[in-house]
């Protein structure tokens, strides 16, 4: 390493060696000789590449041509300000023979510039590189970054990326302002967050109590980010979501669906995000069963494979059995479970009326004297007037006797347009037909047309 070639720039305190010249046979000490001093010792001979206290008790250098040393550099380690002094406990200033640059030095109380390491000085972090050269930017394989005045950063920075690979016309998702900067997290030691190389392309990290998602180079993500193992399966619940300011997102969020993923309806839809950022889901539509009905600021939904709120009449299984009946979520806008008595637009795009129970589940049997079947009103058909309409229950079934507007006959008889004679106890059921016991089924019902 040259240093002898270096100006000095910062100037150092005078202190005074004495006046007294020596002669060659006088005792041990300095003297002083036009402009330079040299150092006898006690046979009277001039001293060379030794250390010397001067009067002041401070330090000086006799170097190979027995002068004391002044602006220079000893054994590339100490300096030796204008007064031939030792330079401690102090920040210096060189700029290179032949260069424009400055390089900043730091030297300790024994006069060793710091090298190839870490120093605290005025309670601020420095590192300075094996030449003693105070460091700025990315230091210690990326790992740290020191500002422009040296000193270590901690928290959030953001910074021009590391790679020199990086394209700075690049756009960071959700950050359309970019300048090519993103942005990192250092903790109290400096150290950047880095996710651990078995967690796939991104990890995460709670600051503060937020988690963020950051890159394999450190770097905070916005929007979505498949965060699973290894970037698991290109599944919605491998996903999550990250703002514009990198925060996670919970909850309700109306946004474009992953870039990765296929089959949304809309540019943008609705997505719940659980606590811990994952969104809901379930099965596709058709294949779920009220065991996927979620509860959420007390009303009921339904979420399909990617992610988003089901709407429209539903077929869902009733728990682990192979019975399914009717749920609605009314229009796309409103995507929750509904209840009651309802026109309900099917998967044929015909209006036809359904009833739901409390529980939301489409309702089988007599409701407010009209006979239903999964939610769904069963009527007879056009010009037959009276007809009987078997509903199956588990393994039996119960006829009933229903008119054009689905309205049950109780209690009575009847004929339809044919002239055939339908007797019905107080419940609707059927009884006789034609005077005759009545016995096996009927018609079926017709069953929902189900949303597609």
């Amino acid at each position: 390493m040259k240093k002898k070639g270096f100006v000095v720039l910062a100037v150092a305190a005078v202190l005074t060696l004495g006046t007294a010249t020596m002669s060659a046979w006088a005792a041990e000490g300095w003297a002083q000789s036009g402009n330079t001093w040299s150092y006898y010792d006690s046979n009277g001979y001039k001293v060379t590449n030794v250390w010397k206290k001067g009067a002041d008790n401070l330090w000086r250098y006799l170097n190979g041509n027995d002068e004391m040393a002044v602006n220079t550099w000893v054994d590339n380690t100490y300096y030796m300000d204008s007064n031939g002094i030792l330079v401690t406990d102090k920040w210096m200033k060189f700029q290179e023979s032949g260069s424009s640059e400055y390089k900043w030095y730091y030297f300790g109380s024994s006069g060793k510039a710091i090298m190839d390491n870490w120093s605290k000085i005025n309670n601020k972090w420095y590192y300075f590189d094996s030449n003693g050269e105070m460091q700025t930017g990315w230091v210690l394989d990326n790992m740290y970054y020191c500002g422009t005045d040296g000193v270590m950063r901690t928290g959030w920075q953001k910074l021009f990326p590391p790679d020199s690979d990086y394209d700075p016309d690049r756009v960071s998702p959700g950050d359309e302002d970019d300048d090519g900067k993103r942005w990192y997290y250092f903790s109290d030691s400096g150290k950047k967050y880095m996710p651990k190389e078995t967690s796939g392309d991104y990890g995460t990290y709670k600051i503060d109590g937020v988690a963020y998602c950051f890159d394999s180079d450190g770097a905070l993500q916005t929007g979505w980010k498949n965060v699973g193992v290894d970037n698991a399966d290109y599944d919605i619940q491998n996903y999550k979501y990250y703002d514009s300011s990198g925060k996670l997102r919970t909850g309700w969020y109306s946004i474009e669906p992953p870039e990765d993923l296929s089959g949304y309806e809309g540019d943008v839809e609705w997505f719940y995000f659980s606590s811990n950022g994952t969104p809901k889901a379930g099965p596709k539509e058709g294949e779920a069963t009220t065991q996927n009905l979620t509860k959420i600021n007390g009303k009921t939904y339904l979420f399909n494979d990617r992610g988003n709120p089901v709407y429209g009449l539903q077929k869902v299984r009733i728990g682990s059995t192979s019975e399914y009946t009717s749920y609605y979520f009314g229009d796309k806008k409103t995507s929750t479970m509904q209840k009651g008595k309802i026109k309900v637009t099917e998967g044929d795009g015909d209006e036809e009326t359904y009833y739901f129970s409390d529980s939301g589940r489409g309702y089988t049997g007599v409701k407010d004297g009209y006979l239903y079947y999964m939610g769904k009103l069963q009527r007879a058909e056009d010009g037959v007037r009276y007809e009987p309409i078997t509903i199956p229950a588990g393994n039996s079934y119960t006829t009933y006797v229903v008119n054009a507007s689905g309205k049950v006959a109780k209690n009575t008889t009847v004929k339809n347009a044919d002239g055939v004679k339908y007797k019905t106890s107080s419940s609707g059921s059927l009884t006789k037909v034609d005077d005759e016991d009545a016995s096996g089924s009927y018609r079926d019902p017709i069953e929902p047309v189900w949303k597609e």
